[in-house]
């Protein structure tokens, strides 16, 4: 019984985790994918290269003004801007202010969408966001 509990309340923080106040997104932000091209495909293992513009990156827990840090959301959708993004492994984060990252997916097609979150996980509003890419794992 102990073991459906945890889980529920487990399953219940990634779905609901408590709401926060966004923060307003620095004027001018924008974030890109550098290296990895809408339509590539690539091996199990590649690397991710992020920029952005606008802002700077800060490790999660640091507030500084106008900064966050990296999201990637792996063939999954983010609905609730004013909760923190999970971490899962289908939810990356780059947390220690990394601009880029080694991922390994399993060989299919996959769809990523990068997004700049602040201290706390929160999406800034509006989101700074990148338009969606698909990429096929070989």
């Amino acid at each position: 019984m102990l073991h459906k509990v945890l889980f529920a309340a487990t399953v219940s923080c990634l779905i609901a985790a408590p709401a926060l106040a966004q923060p307003v997104s620095p004027s001018g932000a924008e974030v890109y994918i550098i290296e990895l091209s809408d339509g590539a495909t690539v091996d199990e293992e590649f690397i991710v290269k992020i920029g952005l513009n606008g802002t700077a990156v800060a490790p999660t827990l640091v507030e500084w003004p106008d900064t966050g840090h990296h999201h990637i959301l792996i063939d999954a959708t983010w609905d609730y801007p004013a909760s923190p993004i999970a971490n899962t492994p289908q939810h990356l984060h780059f947390g220690g202010g990394q601009t880029q990252k080694t991922v390994k997916l399993a060989p299919s097609v996959h769809h990523l969408q990068l997004f700049l979150g602040d201290h706390n996980h929160v999406l800034h509003s509006p989101p700074v966001v990148a338009d969606p890419i698909t990429i096929t794992i070989e």
